[in-house]
């Protein structure tokens, strides 16, 4: 069944909420008191002073629809606009955000439960991708979740290591991505979730700040 932009939207706040999160509406496109950033360029950055500890909130877990300007720097995948159709410079980005609450034990469970369920996606469509030394996000996916060895990749700091600048909050990640199947035109010997022939799709970063 084909969902509208507005539903998944939806489902995805909704789902989070039902888990204790705090609905917070998004910030300004253009960040406030943050002379660092021309525009918001990811969800957490109305966070950036909770995950610095620079400030407290009355709520320890969030989830978000962020209004994101992507237009400059490295960060921010500006070689591959206009060239797939999976990066753009205007968007919404759904968060879900613990601050001290939860790590990546329940952020895997909290993405694979929404993907799997409140989506319906097959799990035989997806496969998942971890930093090359984070070998407690590898078991967490193989031996939490049951998903086989051969659905995870390792991969390098540049595909599965999240920073919003040159200084801030960071952190190793793992992503979810839909797999499309070997792609016949595929120039790459060994195809995984950081080749762009088209055949994956990330729909999901878990960043373990």
């Amino acid at each position: 069944m084909a969902l509208a932009a507005n539903e998944i939207r939806e489902l995805f706040l909704s789902y989070f909420e039902k888990r204790g999160h705090r609905r917070v509406p998004s910030s300004s496109l253009v960040p406030a008191g943050d002379a660092t950033l021309l525009f918001a360029n990811a969800g957490m950055v109305q966070f950036k002073r909770t995950f610095l500890g620079e400030e407290v909130r009355d709520y320890k877990t969030a989830t978000t629809s962020q209004k994101c300007m992507r237009v400059s720097g490295k960060h921010n995948d500006l070689e591959n606009v206009g060239r797939t159709p999976r990066h753009l410079t205007f968007f919404e980005m759904l968060g879900n955000f613990s601050f001290g609450d939860y790590f990546k034990r329940e952020a895997i469970e909290h993405a694979w439960g929404f993907v799997t369920g409140d989506l319906g996606l097959g799990v035989e469509r997806l496969a998942v991708s971890v930093f090359r030394d984070d070998d407690e996000a590898y078991d967490l996916w193989h031996d939490g979740i049951g998903l086989p060895a051969e659905k995870i990749y390792r991969l390098d700091e540049k595909e599965n290591f999240w920073s919003m600048g040159d200084t801030g909050p960071c952190g190793p990640c793992s992503e979810i991505h839909i797999d499309f199947g070997i792609n016949a035109v595929c120039p790459s010997a060994v195809c995984d979730p950081s080749c762009d022939c088209g055949r994956w799709i990330e729909i999901w970063n878990l960043v373990f700040m």
